[in-house]
């Protein structure tokens, strides 16, 4: 099994109408909990780092052990540049092994993000690396940027078209209502705006802000169309709480292969739960040709 680009992923998620779930991690313990998850659901799986998360340890360092661990769980696994933003850092990151990658311009006025859009898609392609944008705003907190409500802003379903056609993208992120992040009250999905976007765009739609969403909303929007439900916030304070809660039961306790291996098994309740929303448990074949 290698590193694949999430084209080969998303083209039968949107075929087959479900969701390949795309999990932030962060060092070896996080990436080994969710594949072992994935393996046990037999579910395919985008692995997505941010910047900061590369800062932390360096790309080619998270790329060979995912290389690694895609021998040991027999998992074809992509994995993603999540909200870059600096064509020079994807072009790096591409030459070290990635293939797949997000462009995030959304903060850029409509005519500048295609622009810059359109170069990340020319060079990436060269080298198989998929590519996603982001057309719409959605608040919260993602990696070390906040986005307030009155900055953050839905989708145009007439842009999205144009933005799509003129790009060349692989797959597009909408906002319809969810944030990074947790929510202080239920988010509102805006589901219209989503199946009007689905109709009429040809590429995959992915869906941010996918941690505490309630879980009729995930599903409910995987069945309009959405192909990639990403998913950051839940896993970590998943992981943060079962620790705390091992060292307040255990205050002597200093072995990290105990209070890490508390943590994964946390997170690792996560990943079933949103792989069972997706839809995607059973469905590991996908990519494994490619």
């Amino acid at each position: 099994m290698r590193i694949i680009s999430t084209k080969y992923l998303l083209a039968r998620a949107k075929q087959e109408k479900f969701a390949i779930p795309a999990f932030n991690i962060h060092n070896a313990e996080t990436i080994q909990a969710v594949l072992e998850a994935c393996h046990e659901r037999q579910s395919p799986v985008i692995l997505a780092g941010t910047p900061s998360t590369f800062k932390h340890i360096a790309f080619q360092d998270i790329y060979a052990i995912c290389q690694s661990f895609a021998g040991t769980f027999d998992i074809p696994i992509a994995l993603h540049l999540d909200h870059h933003e600096d064509i020079g850092d994807i072009r790096q990151k591409v030459f070290a092994g990635a293939r797949s990658a997000m462009i995030d311009a959304s903060h850029l006025a409509f005519a500048e993000n295609i622009a810059l859009v359109k170069r990340v898609v020319a060079f990436c392609h060269k080298y198989d690396c998929s590519v996603e944008a982001e057309l719409g705003r959605l608040g919260g907190i993602e990696d070390d940027k906040n986005v307030s409500d009155m900055h953050a802003f839905l989708t145009d379903p007439d842009e999205a078209v144009e933005f799509a056609s003129r790009t060349g993208i692989d797959s597009l992120a909408i906002a319809i209502g969810t944030a990074h992040g947790l929510y202080k009250q239920t988010p509102k999905i805006d589901f219209d705006r989503l199946e009007t976007i689905s109709n009429r765009v040809d590429v995959p739609i992915v869906l941010h802000g996918g941690s505490d969403v309630p879980d009729d909303y995930i599903i409910r929007a995987v069945g309009l169309g959405i192909c990639k439900v990403n998913v950051g916030t839940e896993l970590k304070i998943a992981f943060a709480n079962a620790v705390k809660k091992y060292f307040t039961a255990n205050p002597q306790a200093n072995d990290p292969r105990y209070y890490m291996r508390v943590g994964m098994d946390a997170m690792k309740e996560v990943v079933y739960s949103k792989i069972r929303l997706c839809g995607s448990a059973g469905k590991l074949d996908i990519g494994s040709e490619s």
